[in-house]
């Protein structure tokens, strides 16, 4: 009992600090949100959703945004499952790769994005291999094509991070059982498909929610690069969210990043299931 009331004594602070900057705002903007934003605040019901939601603006925002994540997402997992594969056997400067795969991750998005604008550059590093294959330059850094940038930058930045995931957990997977499919003559495909998935299940879904929540952060740089009011191809639903907050038009930040919100939980929710439905037809 002692021993209970010591650790709830030490969780005290940061209980109350998760109370007061997390739920309690957590809670009250979903009231703020429908509201009317009057001096009376006068409940309005889902009157703002309707408006945001029919705003074509908010729904070109969002169907980027979720382009985005399925251009991003899937690349991450399969290439980050793929290399930590690579590297599940101890080999000669193995330390070496995984800490370049994840120096990345670990770098100030600033260095990043000068790095990026100097390869993407009209004169730059990747304009003259496409020049070097026959192909004219392209204006990589303007327009749609901006969107090809992006996808490479966060792949590049979210890669190594991944890639240690997968590799501290295909490290507890026996090598026994690898042993055995190659005795019984199984393909690479059939032992990662039937063995090591299986086996790293829990984890493969932490990388896949990691990788696609990540993917919808992806507004930080598009706005480096792009600005406020960049190209449609590349128009997130943060960059509505952010406009609509230097407007002032708080009701309709709330309501946009609730209707957000929703979306990733059901998101979530519908991943957890696959996971489970997963593992239920496994045992």
């Amino acid at each position: 009992m002692f021993r209970k009331k010591t650790v709830i004594f030490y969780l005290l602070p940061g209980l109350l600090g998760l109370l007061a900057f997390y739920l309690v705002p957590f809670a009250w903007g979903i009231w703020f949100s429908l509201t009317d934003g009057s001096i009376n605040n006068r409940f309005v019901g889902f009157d703002n959703y309707l408006r945001v939601w029919q705003n074509e603006v908010f729904q070109l925002g969002l169907k980027n945004t979720i382009e985005l994540s399925l251009l991003c997402a899937p690349p991450i997992f399969a290439l980050s499952f793929w290399l930590a594969g690579l590297l599940r056997k101890r080999v000669a400067g193995d330390t070496f790769f995984r800490n370049a795969l994840l120096m990345p991750y670990l770098m100030p998005s600033s260095a990043m994005l000068i790095i990026w604008l100097i390869l993407f550059d009209y004169g730059g590093v990747v304009n003259r291999l496409v020049v070097a294959l026959g192909f004219e330059r392209v204006f990589w850094l303007e327009g749609s094509a901006l969107r090809a940038p992006i996808v490479l930058l966060y792949i590049w930045k979210n890669l190594g991070f991944s890639v240690v995931i997968f590799t501290a957990a295909l490290q507890s997977v026996p090598e026994s059982l690898y042993e055995y499919a190659a005795l019984e003559g199984a393909g690479w495909l059939k032992r990662e498909w039937f063995i090591t998935l299986p086996q790293i299940l829990p984890t493969a879904f932490l990388v896949l929610v990691l990788a696609v929540v990540n993917a919808f952060k992806i507004f930080r740089e598009v706005y480096f690069i792009g600005g406020s009011y960049p190209d449609e191809s590349i128009y997130t639903l943060q960059h509505y969210m952010n406009n609509k907050f230097a407007r002032l038009d708080y009701q309709d930040v709330t309501t946009a990043a609730y209707s957000f919100a929703v979306i990733v939980i059901v998101l979530f929710l519908l991943m957890y299931r696959t996971k489970s439905v997963r593992q239920g037809n496994e045992a």
